[in-house]
């Protein structure tokens, strides 16, 4: 492969951002066509892709992006892909803040929420709600208690 005439690493700073924030853009979006939908699920993948070939990609990074891969699966009511992608935002947030570990169990919350399991998803709202407490910056605090108030289940 021929190496291109761009700065590769500006591409992937560029397009990881970028991904992320167009998969944002359609994930709230009322409604939504089943194009943008896949649009939605491939921005999500691509922004994840363009993280891991930064050097300055953290584990803080990749769980945000696998949060958000989470988030968009259970909107569109894939529960193994919800699962799948809470878990590992799950595992890459564990030497994270706790605002980043809360949102993991908020991911898992809403998947099991969508499959039905209450005892599983209350499980994991408990250890979010846990985790909120020791933010310490208010507003992230109240982003985060919001969320978890939108899981029924």
């Amino acid at each position: 492969m021929k190496k291109p005439e761009f700065d590769t690493k500006a591409a992937h700073k560029y397009f990881a951002a970028g991904c992320f924030n167009r998969a944002w853009d359609l994930l709230d979006k009322s409604e939504r066509s089943p194009e943008e939908d896949e649009q939605m699920i491939a921005l999500s993948h691509a922004s994840i892709w363009h993280w891991t070939q930064r050097d300055d990609c953290t584990d803080t990074n990749l769980s945000v992006g696998y949060w958000q891969a989470s988030r968009i699966y259970a909107l569109l009511g894939q529960t193994e892909n919800a699962r799948r992608y809470g878990q590992l935002s799950l595992k890459y947030s564990e030497d994270s803040e706790p605002f980043y570990v809360a949102y993991a169990y908020e991911a898992l919350a809403r998947a099991e929420s969508l499959a039905g399991d209450k005892a599983k998803s209350k499980e994991y709202l408990e250890l979010a709600g846990k985790l909120a407490e020791s933010v310490s910056d208010a507003e992230w605090k109240k982003i985060l208690m919001d969320d978890l108030a939108t899981i029924t289940g």
